[in-house]
């Protein structure tokens, strides 16, 4: 669980996020959504650790990030997977090597317990045979799902999901809000998901956050984003046209 807790964050003279404080619940698809510049990524890096808030505080599992030295910080990192928007994988590394880079970094594996790792986590993702292809050899649905891969190799307490679905066809997209929902239920991850993606919402949205000009707005899930009287909220949720569908 990370419990988030009056955060405030400030650029200049811009506040991008006012007071907010929610629950990231252990074991559920947690969503962050709002319209661009609703503080909903900043909120993401606060948590990952990437921007420092100027205020209030993120507790992973009661333990309080901010008051922490660095090393209890780099401790806690340890335990997040991140999959960045548009997946970030290192163009000069193969499959293998990108999913086997947290390995390199945060663990005393040998290296043959990372390539089991390493093979687990791809066929966890539905990817075989593709160990020593490069990200320019496949797919974006696929390089997607690596990143998953990635992002999971050292067994997670915590993932983020920047937009997962960015730059993506419906179907694929769909098969990725599985997988990160499958990932999340089988090992109790307390997974923070960023999205504007209303297929993503209902599809998927265990618990949703609806930030509105930097403060928290409306909080709820899929069976109960479509009836609510929230005016904001209706504004975002039925500008699109798969909800305007489902609305008639």
């Amino acid at each position: 669980m990370i419990h988030v807790q009056g955060i405030n964050k400030s650029f200049g003279t811009h506040q991008v996020l006012k007071n907010v404080s929610t629950i990231f619940e252990k074991g559920k698809t947690n969503l962050i959504i709002g319209q661009s510049g609703s503080g909903k990524t900043i909120l993401m890096k606060c948590c990952i650790g990437l921007v420092e808030p100027d205020g209030g505080d993120i507790s992973f599992d009661e333990r309080p990030f901010l008051a922490l030295a660095e090393k209890r910080k780099k401790d806690i990192r340890k335990e997040m997977g991140v999959l960045f928007q548009g997946g970030a994988l290192f163009d000069s590394l193969t499959v293998e090597q990108n999913v086997m880079f947290p390995l390199n970094m945060f663990t005393d594996m040998t290296p043959e317990e990372k390539l089991d790792r390493v093979n687990f986590c791809l066929r966890r993702v539905n990817l075989e045979n593709v160990n020593q292809l490069f990200p320019s050899e496949i797919s974006g649905g696929m390089m997607k799902r690596v990143a998953i891969a990635r992002a999971i190799s050292n067994n997670p307490s915590y993932l983020f999901c920047d937009e997962p679905n960015s730059g993506l066809d419906p179907k694929t997209a769909e098969v990725i809000d599985q997988l990160i929902s499958e990932i999340t239920e089988e090992y109790d991850i307390t997974t923070v998901i960023n999205t504007h993606d209303m297929n993503s919402v209902l599809q998927i949205g265990q618990k949703i956050n609806f930030l509105y000009k930097g403060e928290l707005w409306w909080t709820g899930d899929k069976n109960t984003i479509l009836n609510t009287q929230n005016e904001e909220l209706n504004d975002f949720v039925f500008s699109t046209e798969l909800t305007r569908r489902i609305r008639k």
